[in-house]
């Protein structure tokens, strides 16, 4: 006997839709620090050895978040991130096939606020990702102060999320038989502070180390622009010489991560919150720039190919922004 389930009601779509991207969005701003607390509460309940246990794996497992992760099918899976998709919605697009027999290094643009379409397309399976690229496992550098946070380091790890240092991408980016896809969000926290809807600002101008990178490994780079990243969220205006900005430099310094005043709408209205807009993001792959592998390239070599891939991502931009109901006369703005 076949079972059917009635398919759900639009408005409980809506609800678990919501639900789906407060869960990510409070995930990021509070769940490491949850998890801290989890592991030192535990320390003084009749389950302290649960933390001692994880304290000692922990130790062992030191190094993983530079050497790939721990990628964890079922949590890349997981309906969640479907509902989260939809949301927005959120879509993800190639213009050429990357052959599997080859690693790649894909450029990420804009950082965005959160870089929900780097997470989404790229550490879930929401948008077909292994559809869309047979044979090519994807990793997304984030930065390593997220993995020094007990339990959340394993939860970041699961979606195929690296430690930002160079080990750690050489070790994705040496694999002999090819297969794996490095993604670099290239602004960095930095360019967050710039992530305001119609922004086209990339901090990318002498942004370099991920094209020596290239070389150095011969491995092909590839530009992605992210089509609706920056207009997730609104930010306090900030503008370069305010106190604002310059506590938030001065902050970044110290702590290595940005610290945007955001905000765009509540779980139960759409005035005042920390939930993201609902807006469309496509996330819109390029193709491959070979680059020829050599060791130690002159600041020559690295400054032609950098040109050469910003004239790919100028032209990925150019060609696809009428699409995005971008104005014919906004384009890609390099500092």
């Amino acid at each position: 006997m076949k079972i059917e389930f009635a398919p759900l009601s639009l408005p409980l779509q809506r609800r678990l839709q919501t639900a789906s991207v407060a869960q990510w969005t409070f995930s990021f701003l509070g769940l490491a620090q949850c998890c801290t607390a989890a592991f030192i509460a535990l320390f003084f309940t009749r389950f302290w050895l649960l933390s001692a246990l994880y304290a000692a794996w922990w130790l062992i497992d030191r190094e993983k978040p530079h050497k790939g992760g721990r990628r964890i099918q079922v949590i890349r899976n997981c309906i969640i991130w479907k509902y989260m998709r939809d949301y927005f919605p959120i879509t993800l697009m190639k213009t050429a096939e990357l052959d599997p027999r080859q690693n790649y290094l894909v450029g990420f643009h804009p950082h965005g606020v959160l870089a929900a379409g780097a997470f989404l397309n790229f550490c879930t399976e929401a948008s077909g990702f292994s559809k869309l690229f047979p044979g090519i496992t994807p990793h997304v550098m984030m930065l390593s102060l997220w993995f020094r946070f007990p339990f959340f380091r394993d939860y970041l790890m699961s979606g195929g999320l690296v430690s930002s240092e160079k080990e750690s991408a050489s070790y994705v980016l040496r694999k002999p038989e090819g297969g794996n896809l490095l993604a670099i969000i290239v602004g960095g926290a930095q360019e967050a502070l710039d992530a305001r809807p119609g922004s086209f600002t990339l901090l990318l101008k002498n942004r370099k180390g991920f094209v020596r990178l290239a070389i150095q490994h011969g491995t092909p780079l590839v530009p992605a622009f992210s089509f609706g990243e920056n207009d997730l969220f609104d930010q306090v205006n900030n503008p370069k010489g305010s106190w604002l900005r310059w506590i938030q430099h001065r902050l970044q310094q110290i702590m290595g991560i940005s610290l945007p005043l955001f905000h765009a709408r509540g779980i139960f209205q759409y005035s005042l919150g920390v939930i993201p807009y609902r807006r469309p993001i496509c996330t819109v792959v390029g193709k491959p720039i070979p680059v020829q592998k050599k060791l130690r390239p002159s600041e020559e070599e690295v400054d032609q190919v950098h040109q050469k891939y910003l004239n790919e991502l100028s032209k990925l931009f150019e060609t696809h922004k009428a699409k995005y109901n971008i104005p014919e006369d906004s384009h890609l703005e390099f500092i």
